[in-house]
């Protein structure tokens, strides 16, 4: 099952891809407070051409965005960071998230604006104190995302935050496929390109805190939720690393690409 996030008459919906078309199933709240029922659902809806939809972000407005730094050995060394001995943890909130085809700003701020792809898991179930054995069962999907950070605000301060919160700085997308459907989650090609100019390239078997580890390692205290999104890290090959340092700038485009899902695709524009 292929499915995304598109608005209908101003309601959040999701609808289930077929080609280059979607059918509407039920609204995104209705989703994942019942997925029993609704992974199992036929789509009612006339299909509509991909090219016609708005997409929004698949996932709830109460969704948890968390996210691993440091997760790809490469980009550890290129970073001069050590390895951490747990999951590096940070958060973005559900207003930091964009779609395939949106517009991202640069920040007025800060034009250190750099580019990480990332593969994003999807919660598909209530997990709390969930061991690492138990954890894949919790996976509803798979999708693209782009952990676009501005690195002056992420190195002025310990916190993270500002930096990794610009507006609409998280695009996700283009679709998610379920993990029936996509099979292992390692092995997978993930990239970014940057104006048709390959950036990143690795495989997701690179990641150093595995999935399962991860999701265990969070659910010990903190009880994740149909929706939420744990972004996995990014390998290495960053614009702030590169000689020199190279980041985006208005007029940009950025692809994140991962095998078997899709191409992320997201427009740099100037702030305002």
């Amino acid at each position: 099952m292929r499915f995304l996030g598109f608005d209908v008459d101003g309601v959040g919906s999701i609808g289930l891809v077929d080609g280059a078309a979607v059918r509407r199933l039920c609204t995104i709240d209705e989703f994942y407070g019942d997925l029993d029922h609704w992974r199992n659902a036929e789509a009612t809806g006339d299909p509509i051409a991909l090219d016609d939809i708005t997409r929004v972000p698949p996932v709830p407005q109460t969704a948890k965005v968390l996210c691993l730094g440091l997760n790809y050995a490469a980009h550890i060394s290129e970073t001069g960071s050590q390895r951490p001995d747990y999951p590096n943890i940070f958060a973005k909130w559900y207003a930091s998230l964009s779609s395939h085809g949106d517009e991202v700003p640069v920040p007025t701020g800060d034009d250190r604006f750099d580019w990480e792809c990332e593969m994003a898991v999807i919660i598909g179930a209530p997990l709390t104190d969930t061991a690492e054995a138990d954890a894949m069962d919790g996976v509803l999907g798979y999708t693209c995302f782009n952990d676009i950070s501005a690195r002056g605000y992420q190195r002025r301060t310990h916190q993270w935050a500002i930096g990794k919160n610009p507006d609409r700085s998280a695009p996700i997308g283009p679709v998610v496929v379920t993990a029936d459907e996509f099979g292992d989650p390692y092995g997978k090609r993930i990239s970014t390109r940057v104006n048709g100019e390959t950036r990143q390239d690795g495989t997701t078997d690179m990641m150093l805190f595995k999935i399962a580890e991860t999701i265990e390692y969070i659910t010990a205290g903190t009880s994740l939720r149909p929706g939420d999104v744990i972004a996995t890290g990014t390998p290495s090959g960053v614009g702030d690393k590169m000689d020199p340092p190279t980041y985006l700038t208005a007029g940009d485009t950025v692809e994140i690409e991962i095998e078997d899902i899709g191409v992320l695709q997201s427009r740099i524009v100037a702030r305002g």
